[in-house]
């Protein structure tokens, strides 16, 4: 009897059940309810909806996916396997295991057709509206009428689990206020935690809740209604003045006779017995495992061969493009390679030792402003906070629903949803993207940081008021762990320069760095400008660290500071010079950069034969043991600030020319 479209479709679905399945019984680890539960929505987006091709997974104007709820990523392996992807069925046998591109959530970069690395709940759905808000910044740059280049969704599916997390909430929210019709979010509605039912704790009305955030929102009766869900999508997708959210409710293990719809079928495998009821449920044949019908790869194979034909369009659409707007073309090609335009740098400020005092937040404003007509593609914005942080680029517009070319992002008190839709934006080829706030509320942002380090992407982290420099606000505003808590993740560049040249050099050095995030420190009180006729030059910076002032001999001593404890260690230099000790200043703005250069130039900047040294920073000391050797000392604080005015801080916390000597000197 001749298979019919319905047939083909039903037995596709089940093959991603059975396969999600078998593939966390083999691991003895993983989530297969809901991959069992969400079959369907995975076969409609990937068979009707999704634009991709699978043979070149990174096409510019492909669609993207989220999967938000990262721990049914089976879902998402199945349907990258199945439509043609470089994904084997060896690669679903070793899901979990060392070494496979199938891992236990899905990664960015390890796997082709991963958008992005999701994992910790709430992160991908924040994810999506930096993809979306990305998507209308290049559209409204380059389409032109008669080229829509750029007009791709962002399609995302989450779970209960992630609309619980506050990130969600705060991205929810800057989404609806801008009105970003791109994203069609579907909610895995299947009321089961790995506590149990959801009631316990989550009972609110999601529907009103995401209409109140300017969202369109649809329910979906029953998770296996194809037709219910095709039609949702396609309201969803008509539907450009807002974001969408359609409330679908499944059934998590679906298929499994003891299992479906409860707690057993979350987050561990279904158990080898259960699992040959579930292939007796689906008609397949319970003592064979990851069985995949010839005419199920065929049908599959085929919806994803499509992709080829349509960004075979898209080429032929760009090739025009690019006869009729050829600097636009040239423009967007080079930001998508990931290179920058020759000379970016040439506007580079040089400020002079008789400038007066600057705050480095404030040169950094002086240096965006500077490189921002260089680079079309730089964009971003603060926390609520560009008056203070300086991070307006002041030639341009704000990014709103009305004017979305704008290049002045505002985040709104949403610390942790800007680092996570900084990171959507970073995995947008093309674009440059950077976000402010304090270095205070950086705790608000750990866990977008943190992913931005494992998919080496580089969005920039601005952090101003950066120690107990800003005075008066007090303990709960003057960071004292955050230095060293942001220095020891993987994969982070850490800078924080001592005076404007440093943070010049050290936004260059932030815009050419490819593989992780740059975290920039800055300060809010003024600091000398450092005089680079006497001292080494800024340029130096991209070392990590460098002999900023040599000493008038052999070293007796080696003074070591970052940020504004640079300048006071230049003060304690020429006092203990003066008193016959002979010292080197060496400026440190960052450890990471430091460690990435040879032997030779370590033991050029901290000699093995010279062990007296002191490192001078207004935060934990933690780390600095490294550099200063056992017979060194470190000058920090333990201890959180106090409120008062800056001065009486220093000399509170001994922050001053004279206790930096007599630490110095009971070093010798």
């Amino acid at each position: 009897m001749e298979t019919t479209t319905q047939d083909i479709e039903q037995l596709g679905i089940n093959t991603v059940r059975i396969l999600s399945a078998d593939a966390v019984q083999k691991a003895n680890s993983g989530h297969p309810g809901t991959p069992m539960a969400l079959a369907p929505i995975g076969h409609i987006l990937w068979t009707q909806y999704l634009n991709y091709n699978p043979k070149n997974p990174n096409w510019a104007n492909r669609d993207r996916f989220i999967l938000s709820n990262g721990h049914a990523c089976m879902l998402q392996y199945s349907f990258l396997y199945l439509t043609g992807y470089d994904i084997s069925l060896d690669d679903i046998k070793n899901f979990r295991q060392m070494n496979s591109k199938t891992a236990g959530h899905p990664e960015y970069g390890l796997a082709p057709g991963i958008d992005v690395t999701t994992g910790p709940l709430g992160q991908g759905f924040a994810n999506g509206v930096g993809f979306a808000i990305a998507q209308k910044h290049l559209a409204a740059r380059y389409n032109k009428p008669g080229f829509d280049l750029f007009d791709y969704k962002i399609y995302a599916i989450c779970s209960d689990g992630d609309l619980m997390e506050g990130v969600a909430s705060e991205a929810a929210s800057i989404a609806g206020h801008l009105e970003l019709g791109n994203l069609i979010y579907l909610y895995d509605d299947n009321h089961i935690s790995i506590e149990g039912d959801t009631d316990i704790t989550f009972n609110e009305d999601v529907g009103k809740r995401f209409e109140a955030y300017g969202w369109h929102v649809q329910t979906v009766d029953d998770g296996n209604d194809l037709k219910a869900i095709t039609d949702a999508i396609r309201n969803a997708k008509i539907e450009i003045a807002r974001p969408s959210i359609i409330k679908v409710r499944t059934q998590i293990g679906y298929g499994s006779p003891n299992k479906v719809n409860t707690a057993g079928a979350h987050g561990s495998p279904l158990g080898a017995d259960e699992i040959k009821l579930v292939k007796e449920f689906f008609g397949f044949d319970p003592e064979k495992s990851f069985v995949v019908p010839d005419e199920v790869l065929k049908y599959y194979h085929e919806k994803g061969a499509r992709g080829a034909s349509v960004e075979a369009k898209w080429n032929d659409l760009f090739k025009a493009y690019k006869e009729k707007f050829p600097e636009l073309a040239a423009e967007f090609e080079l930001a998508f390679k990931g290179e920058l335009p020759k000379n970016w740098d040439a506007n580079l400020p040089v400020f002079k030792a008789s400038d007066p005092k600057m705050a480095t937040r404030q040169a950094s404003g002086k240096v965006l402003n500077a490189i921002a007509g260089s680079l079309p593609n730089l964009i971003g914005g603060s926390a609520d906070l560009a008056p203070s942080t300086d991070t307006n680029l002041k030639e341009y517009t704000s990014f709103t629903p009305e004017q979305r070319d704008g290049r002045n992002f505002h985040f709104g008190i949403r610390e942790h949803s800007m680092g996570s839709i900084l990171n959507g934006m970073a995995l947008t080829h093309g674009l440059i993207p950077f976000g402010a706030t304090f270095l205070m509320f950086s705790e608000y942002m750990r866990p977008p940081i943190r992913l931005a380090a494992i998919m080496k992407i580089r969005p920039i982290f601005v952090y101003t008021h950066d120690s107990i420099g800003l005075g008066e606000d007090g303990t709960t505003h003057q960071p004292i762990e955050q230095l060293a808590a942001l220095r020891v993740i993987p994969n982070v560049t850490l800078i924080r320069p001592a005076d404007a040249n440093e943070t010049a050099q050290a936004w260059r050095v932030a815009i050419e760095h490819k593989g992780g995030p740059v975290i920039l420190i800055f300060t809010r009180q003024g600091l000398p400008i450092l005089d680079q006729d006497k001292y080494t030059k800024a340029t130096e910076l991209e070392k990590g660290a460098y002999i900023l002032s040599e000493a008038s001999k052999s070293p007796d001593l080696i003074l070591i500071a970052t940020g504004s404890e640079v300048s006071l260690i230049l003060e304690a230099q020429a006092k203990l010079e003066a008193d016959g000790v002979s010292t080197r200043v060496v400026s440190m703005p960052s450890w990471e950069l430091f460690e990435k250069q040879d032997a030779a130039y370590k033991e050029k900047v901290f000699p093995k034969a010279h062990k007296k040294r002191l490192a001078v920073e207004m935060a934990s000391p933690m780390g600095w043991h490294k550099y200063v050797t056992d017979e060194g000392d470190i000058l920090g604080i333990n201890t959180f600030g106090e409120s008062a005015p800056a001065e009486e801080l220093y000399k509170h916390f001994g922050f001053t020319v004279d206790n930096v000597v007599k630490k110095a000197k009971a070093l010798l």
